[in-house]
């Protein structure tokens, strides 16, 4: 018996959300949790967010939500205080949604953050 016998897009449970939160933010410099796929970005901000971050990184973690929306808002607003999504860490520190990078951007300050040592 396996424990994948819950039909797709059923969402994960809090806790597996949880710790996957945690793991990617500690395990990646820089990590964006959007909504829908590096490819196919499901909602605009998370596409402009994707923009913005691959114009100054070649490597970075994306973390598609979707499947376990609520349980995803919930892990990351314990570690940033915001429910909205996208949302980019960079070195386990939470940066903010894509409105951010785009101020951070106009600011020329978005690759200094996003490459921070």
């Amino acid at each position: 018996m396996t424990d994948m016998e819950f039909p797709p897009n059923q969402g994960l449970d809090q806790e597996e959300v949880d710790e996957q939160v945690e793991d990617v933010i500690e395990n990646n410099e820089v990590v964006l949790f959007m909504k829908g796929t590096e490819l196919m970005p499901q909602c605009g901000y998370s596409r402009k967010a994707l923009g913005l971050i691959d114009s100054h990184r070649d490597e970075f973690e994306t973390v598609d939500v979707l499947d376990s929306l609520g349980e995803f808002r919930t892990a990351l607003e314990n570690h940033s205080g915001w429910e909205t999504i996208p949302q980019t860490f960079v070195d386990g520190e939470f940066v903010g949604g894509s409105d951010v990078l785009e101020e951070l951007e106009e600011r020329d300050e978005l690759a200094e953050t996003l490459n921070a040592e």
